[in-house]
């Protein structure tokens, strides 16, 4: 199993990007998916959160601002980010199937390396 993230960057404040998580080894229908970020000095924390319905969750700092959606046909994970702020700095990571727990709670047993986003 794979998951290798893309499309991170710098952008000022007020910005958008669009993240990508490409996976290979498993079928993205088949199992919950999230984005997670964890910036300098800081705990790592959940994001968004889609479930093979494809129901969604945020957290709050990033809800009407962060969309989270899937392509089972690609095998592909996309974050888009609109209104980006100098918080959502941090490393974004992507992550699969959940082992146990809910949500933005589970613990994941998949995970990409990440890629970075700056907002200045």
């Amino acid at each position: 199993v794979q998951l290798v993230e893309s499309g991170g960057g710098s952008v000022q404040s007020g910005g958008s990007l669009r993240l990508f998580c490409a996976a290979s080894g498993f079928t993205a229908g088949t199992y919950s998916m999230a984005w997670f970020r964890q910036a300098v000095g800081k705990e790592r924390e959940g994001v968004a959160f889609i479930d093979t319905s494809g129901t969604t969750t945020y957290a709050d700092s990033v809800k009407g601002r962060f969309t989270i959606s899937k392509d089972n046909a690609k095998n592909h994970l996309y974050l888009q980010m609109n209104m980006l702020k100098p918080d959502d700095t941090a490393k974004y990571y992507c992550a699969a199937h959940c082992l146990r727990g809910r949500g933005l709670a589970c613990v994941f047993g998949y995970w990409g390396q990440g890629t970075q986003v700056t907002v200045s």
